[in-house]
């Protein structure tokens, strides 16, 4: 069994800055990839970054310059570092991990203020 425990979202004022970290723990083995998504409400789930467990990154268009995804394999941590927000950012960002399967986090809230 595979546990994913997300932190740091809250509230921020456009412009301000916040960090997300997701911790997976139980019965890891090889992680091939881990990601932040985000839903805001009445719209779907959407990948805003991701990386592979070479350090391979992947973003969003509309994160790329303001967000950046880092991992520590030895911890078996995703960070996102978000940067220059806006209220279009308002959402819950979900952690996932891709082993033989997909797991998922509970979802922080994060709430970007104009």
């Amino acid at each position: 069994q595979v546990q994913l425990v997300e932190s740091g979202g809250g509230l921020v004022q456009a412009g301000g800055s916040l960090r997300l970290s997701c911790t997976a723990s139980g019965s890891i083995f090889r992680v091939h990839f881990m990601a932040w998504h985000r839903q805001a409400p009445g719209k779907q789930r959407e990948l805003v970054a991701g990386i592979t467990d070479g350090g391979t990154t992947t973003y969003a268009d509309y994160v790329k310059g303001r967000f950046t995804i880092s991992r520590d394999n030895a911890q078996n941590t995703v960070y996102l570092q978000m940067g220059s927000l806006k209220p279009e950012d308002t959402a819950v960002y979900y952690c996932r991990l891709v082993m033989t399967r997909d797991y998922w986090g509970q979802g922080t809230q994060v709430t970007v203020s104009s």
